[in-house]
């Protein structure tokens, strides 16, 4: 097959996978069981409950519902909520098989998304147009070996071909109370899953579909930015999230949280600076819904000045409500500083009371990184908030020390019935 684009990232994707990786892996996965696990009460759970296919299918819906899930910055998407939907949807496996899997599933998520520009980004939903490339790579590598299998770095090229020729997924979701972002991962997850299917059987893919004339990069980017192959794997590049809003409020919300802690308070007019895709998404002064507040860097960090760190349950219509009058007196804008950096870092300059501090890079960034004492808390509070604590040793043992994924799909298979 000529060296097009997906040749070329399939070549890197069968590259070894070395056990810090896995580790690595292992962390994400118990970080995206949580976002599942604190969804189990939301109005969207009945709607995985009902659909078909197998407990992690239905879990793909819940991934990304609290906005908790993890974020790769230059990709600007979601990995976690697609690729181990993806890697769990094959059935239970060996967990190196299945961790292997989902770090090449990261890496080619996000090498397909770090190509999208800022047109792209503008109209489409990167973890949707990205994900079906990792869904589809983390479906076959569950099937296959990579050590073993020599066809598979051509396979691997067929089903992103597959995929990227019906990947897509809009944004106009984020303007209507609608659920299209939870189906978008769904879809890919589904999807992915079906190229796989297709390719195992001998179907092909078209080679050229991110830079041929009627391709991906053709249709829905200006000028699409190089393919990036680093030597290590991109996982290590994925940034947790400690907070239940857009990733885009987080760096708000980590300054004011350090402005205050200098100040004691956050008293008067309070001044966010940050970059410009922060506001196109995220400023929104007078949220009205649960989802509009996480999407609302106004409400974060009037969360922040009124109650502290923000927890769980403060984005209702009660808190809302709550922090209006603080809301009043937050100004955003955009400053160039931050927008020439973004998207490889996500920074923000918070002022009140003739103080200001200034971050480039934000809580669970790879620059700033959780530990992993604070990541197993946060999995361990989401737990909590959907009614399931009692699960959580069981699964975080299973996850972080268990050589198959067998306990893990019991208890999705649990949550999901």
């Amino acid at each position: 097959m000529q060296a097009t684009l997906t040749c070329i990232l399939a070549k890197h994707l069968v590259r070894d996978v070395l056990p810090e990786e896995r580790t690595r892996a292992r962390l994400h996965l118990i970080d995206w069981l949580g976002c599942v696990a604190g969804a189990l009460g939301s109005e969207t759970a009945p709607i995985a409950r009902w659909q078909g296919g197998n407990a992690a299918q239905k879990a793909a819906w819940l991934g990304n519902k609290l906005e908790m899930d993890d974020v790769h910055r230059a990709a600007i998407l979601h990995p976690g909520p697609v690729v181990w939907a993806a890697a769990l949807a094959q059935g239970r496996q060996d967990m190196d098989r299945l961790l292997n899997a989902a770090i090449r599933g990261y890496e080619a998520m996000i090498a397909v998304g770090s190509t999208f520009d800022a047109r792209h980004y503008a109209f489409w939903h990167n973890t949707a147009t990205a994900g079906l490339f990792g869904a589809a790579v983390t479906a076959l590598c569950c099937r296959e070996d990579a050590a073993a299998n020599d066809g598979l770095e051509s396979r691997l090229a067929h089903v992103m071909g597959l995929a990227g020729s019906v990947t897509g997924g809009f944004w106009q979701m984020r303007h209507e109370p609608c659920d299209a972002k939870q189906w978008h991962i769904a879809h890919a997850v589904n999807t992915g899953t079906l190229a796989a299917d297709a390719v195992l059987a001998g179907a092909r893919g078209p080679a050229f579909i991110l830079e041929g004339p009627q391709g991906l990069h053709a249709a829905t980017t200006d000028a699409a930015r190089p393919l990036e192959l680093p030597d290590h794997w991109r996982i290590r590049d994925v940034s947790f999230k400690p907070w239940a809003a857009c990733r885009h409020a987080h760096p708000a919300i980590d300054a004011a949280l350090e402005l205050k802690r200098r100040l004691g308070h956050l008293n008067g007019p309070i001044e966010i600076e940050t970059y410009r895709d922060a506001l196109a998404f995220c400023d929104r002064p007078d949220p009205t819904s649960e989802i509009e507040a996480k999407f609302s860097i106004q409400h974060s960090v009037a969360l922040v000045a009124d109650r502290g760190t923000p927890a769980l349950g403060d984005f209702d219509a009660a808190a809302i409500a709550a922090t209006a009058a603080t809301r009043a007196r937050i100004a955003v804008r955009e400053v160039a500083e931050f927008s020439a950096r973004y998207p490889r870092h996500f920074g923000a300059r918070a002022r009140c009371g003739g103080e200001e501090v200034m971050l480039v890079d934000t809580l669970g960034d790879p620059e700033r990184p959780m530990s992993e004492g604070e990541i197993l808390a946060k999995a361990q509070s989401l737990f909590a908030l959907g009614g399931r604590e009692d699960d959580f040793d069981g699964v975080a043992q299973a996850v972080l020390r268990g050589t198959s994924i067998a306990p893990v799909m019991t208890v999705l298979e649990r949550w999901l019935a």
